[in-house]
């Protein structure tokens, strides 16, 4: 068994922690955010594999991770239900390419304009404070710990580091293909809806939660502001409404923004620096959530 620093506390890391505790690790997790501060906590967390690349390598991650919230919803404490929602198009659109992820999925064409085509499946749906502190609570519990470091390099005093750094990696890996995308939402009173709703044309969703409901959203490649912008927030709750009406004149809650980071494809991989094993696990974009166990298996066989 290897003593091993985890760099990152978002959910990827907080994640790779977890899985590799129970394989018997020494763990400590450092991190410049602690969990409630990463753009993790931000997220509207419904499984998704969006803008995560390789197709291949994302379905197969996405699968088995989707497995894993399956048996975590049967948890209360765990802030992970399975939800049923549609997906919807403006004009015909091919099964999607993360199809064989998901148990089930049932093809819709009986739409109002202007959607034409959908399709309506089970995803799970994580309310991220409460998964968080989950996921915090068991790395504790298992003997890990979590700490605030601003660090302005991987750590080379560790038999093994994974980098889950996210945009971090930019300064940490010395990355400069993670890039920002930049994605706002409103928290709006929870109005009564059960199920989340997607537009497959652009970044428009609404996903309920069990006190409040997730509106979004944006990607703005590049864009670093972390500030939400009033005139975004209007269009946001204006397309939102559009999609679900029952949300017109719901109650702002709040608003936040997160900043996705970006890769060409997810860099999942290991490399020897001097007397220190390094896995690489980040630039999983909007979806790591919907990676992370799949992600963390594969790091904790890198291990």
């Amino acid at each position: 068994m290897s003593r091993v620093l985890v760099v990152g506390a978002g959910v990827v890391g907080l994640t790779c922690a977890l899985r590799l505790l129970e394989d018997g690790h020494r763990v400590d997790v450092l991190a410049r955010d602690l969990p409630l501060e990463t753009t993790s906590a931000v997220a509207a967390a419904l499984w998704y594999p969006y803008r995560a690349y390789p197709f291949e390598r994302v379905a197969a991650w996405s699968a088995r991770s989707y497995e894993e919230f399956a048996m975590l919803a049967r948890e209360p404490d765990t802030g992970v239900r399975m939800v049923e929602g549609t997906e919807l198009h403006r004009e015909p659109a091919a099964d999607p390419w993360w199809r064989q992820a998901v148990p089930a999925l049932t093809r819709v064409t009986a739409l109002a304009a202007p959607y034409v085509d959908g399709w309506t499946f089970v995803a799970p749906v994580v309310e991220m404070p409460v998964y968080l502190h989950w996921l915090a609570r068991r790395v504790v519990a298992l003997g890990g710990t979590v700490t605030r470091m601003a660090l302005s390099g991987l750590p080379g005093h560790a038999e093994v580091v994974v980098d889950a750094s996210g945009l971090g990696a930019r300064l940490l890996a010395g990355d400069a293909t993670v890039q920002p995308v930049r994605g706002q939402v409103v928290y709006v009173d929870q109005v009564g809806l059960d199920r989340w709703t997607l537009d497959g044309a652009g970044p428009v969703y609404v996903v309920p939660r069990s006190k409040d409901i997730v509106v979004g959203g944006t990607d703005d490649e590049g864009e670093w502001s972390r500030t939400p912008d009033p005139d975004t927030a209007k269009r946001i709750l204006e397309r939102a409404a559009e999609l679900v009406p029952a949300l017109a004149g719901a109650r702002v809650r709040g608003h936040r923004v997160g900043l996705r980071p970006a890769r060409p494809t997810v860099r999942l991989e290991a490399e020897q620096r001097g007397d220190t094993r390094v896995v690489h696990c980040y630039g999983h974009g909007g979806a790591g959530v919907t990676l992370s166990w799949g992600c963390a298996d594969e790091v904790a066989g890198l291990v």
